[in-house]
């Protein structure tokens, strides 16, 4: 079992689920970051369980070399979209996804799958593959 399978069946036995894991460097300090999401939303109680029980796993299978820094936090509302399953979740949000081409569709995101994702955008439905897609995110309209 790889070190993100562990986070995950952890993470799921805490009744939310994996959105990601990152590494980072911010101010000199190595970031071991911890996505999680909720129907209901991820409270900080919930964060600091998940942190509290996924901890004994890094010591075993360490992350990063050295000294580093867990997080476990939500992606929140404004997030980036990498992998099928997070487009999946975000199926009724609004999108902006550009290509390698650097063209920019912006929309509600209305279907998701494995292969392809379809944007209602104000001039219709557009259907991208995930091949064509270069950066995706979510955004909230203040």
């Amino acid at each position: 079992m790889t070190l993100e399978e562990s986070i995950e069946m952890t993470v799921k036995g805490c009744g939310v689920e994996l959105y990601d894991i990152v590494t980072t460097k911010e101010n000199d300090r190595d970031i071991f970051r911890v996505y999680i999401i909720a129907k209901d939303g991820v409270s900080l109680d919930k964060c600091a369980e998940v942190s509290r029980l996924i901890s004994p796993i890094l010591d075993v299978d360490e992350p990063m070399y050295g000294k580093y820094n867990l997080e476990v936090s939500s992606p929140g509302i404004e997030r980036k979209l990498k992998k099928p399953r997070h487009f999946e979740v975000s199926i009724g949000e609004k999108i902006k996804v550009k290509d390698f081409e650097k063209n920019v569709l912006s929309g509600e995101l209305v279907f998701a799958d494995e292969n392809e994702i379809k944007i209602k955008t104000e001039h219709g439905e557009e259907i991208i593959t995930h091949d064509e897609i270069s950066s995706a995110s979510t955004y909230f309209e203040w």
